[in-house]
């Protein structure tokens, strides 16, 4: 499991008649033309599964279909379908960043009504919610092992934090030492020769 990620609201419209909003199991409408985008706030190495269904709340038979395409912070492909009425992506997250679900009408709709819209019903897991839990007493234990997995795995990353930093601040330390050495002994170099040579001026002009 991994903490919540926080869930930016907002509505940004897109070329198209596109907009984004953030990831929970919400349920959309897909315009005839256009797409709309889902995005979250994901860290690194978490498991993240996505179960999409498209319906027409008026006729229970043949429905829209859509397109979706999920993509990584950087751009990269993660999960593209076509023509598809229903299904799931799942991938694990190999970098910190928003990951986003595109999704748009199929431009092929001839089986369904001109400039028609679709709704879809998209629940995007992550971590803990991504596991197929038994109800119960279990269901609980499993969440709290999983809990304490993830505090402990924090704790670990903060401990090697604080050692990196610590070696660092070690390291920022001794050379400001050395460099306080050196400009103790510089000046002392820099005060003996000064009485040297003013005492070597005073012998020449024989004033002492």
């Amino acid at each position: 499991m991994t903490i919540s990620p926080l869930l930016f609201i907002g509505l940004i419209c897109l070329a198209g008649g596109g907009s984004l909003l953030p990831a929970k199991a919400i349920w959309l409408t897909i315009p005839s033309s256009g797409e709309r985008c889902v995005y979250e706030m994901i860290q690194a190495n978490v498991v993240v599964v996505g179960d999409y269904l498209c319906i027409d709340q008026d006729n229970v038979g043949l429905g829209p279909t859509i397109d979706i395409h999920v993509t990584s912070p950087h751009g990269k492909e993660l999960y593209k379908k076509t023509n598809e009425t229903h299904g799931q992506f799942a991938f694990t997250t190999s970098e910190t960043g928003t990951y986003f679900a595109c999704l748009s009408s199929h431009h092929d709709q001839s089986h369904y009504r001109v400039n028609g819209t679709a709704i879809v019903s998209l629940d995007w897991k992550m971590g803990i919610r991504t596991k197929d839990w038994d109800a119960g007493v279990e269901l609980e234990l499993r969440k709290s092992e999983e809990r304490v997995n993830e505090i402990s795995a924090n704790i670990i990353y903060l401990r090697v934090r604080e050692a990196f930093m610590r070696e660092i601040n070690d390291k920022t330390n001794k050379r400001v030492a050395q460099l306080s050495f050196m400009s103790l002994g510089l000046s002392v170099i820099v005060s003996l020769f000064q009485v040297w040579h003013l005492k070597r001026f005073f012998l020449k002009k024989k004033l002492i």
